[in-house]
């Protein structure tokens, strides 16, 4: 038997070719995969099995924007929150710088009318003044000429 083999090209190599030549010829007549093959429903359910693959990988990818997104939209909508009190407390401020504003006004008002009546009263002092100084002289005259009448007696008097 092994001398058959070597007469066609000598050695091994023959007989493993010649093996699988039996084997190809032997799986060709039975074999259903042959005739799958033939159709090509094995190419076929292999561009299936890779088109699954693809869509699950689209979907994950579909899934992680959906995750992405809906962190994007809970940070928007914490910064909308933040931003909405930021606005809240600066018109608060807004409305506290309006209440000083007023009040400063109604201050320079009020310190207004104290400094009026100040000069007022500064007047009033100053016209009291000038008549007590004008009483003061008076006096003053008066003494002098009181002294005098009693001068004028002490030498009569003497």
């Amino acid at each position: 038997m092994f001398d058959k083999f070597k007469k066609e090209e000598g050695g091994e190599m023959t007989e493993e070719r010649t093996t699988n030549e039996n084997l190809n010829m032997k799986s060709r007549g039975t074999s259903s995969n042959e005739t799958a093959g033939e159709i090509g429903i094995v190419e076929l359910m292999d561009k299936r099995a890779k088109l699954e693959e693809a869509i699950d990988y689209v979907g994950l990818m579909i899934k992680n924007l959906k995750d992405k997104r809906t962190v994007l939209e809970k940070d928007i909508e914490e910064e909308s929150v933040d931003i909405k009190n930021l606005k809240e407390k600066l018109e608060k401020v807004s409305q506290y710088i309006e209440e000083e504003n007023r009040g400063i006004k109604e201050l320079a008002h009020k310190r207004q009318q104290v400094e009026n009546e100040a000069d007022e009263v500064g007047s009033l002092i100053n016209n009291l003044r000038d008549r007590l100084s004008g009483i003061d002289r008076i006096i003053d005259n008066e003494g002098n000429r009181i002294k005098k009448i009693k001068e004028s007696r002490e030498p009569l008097e003497s």
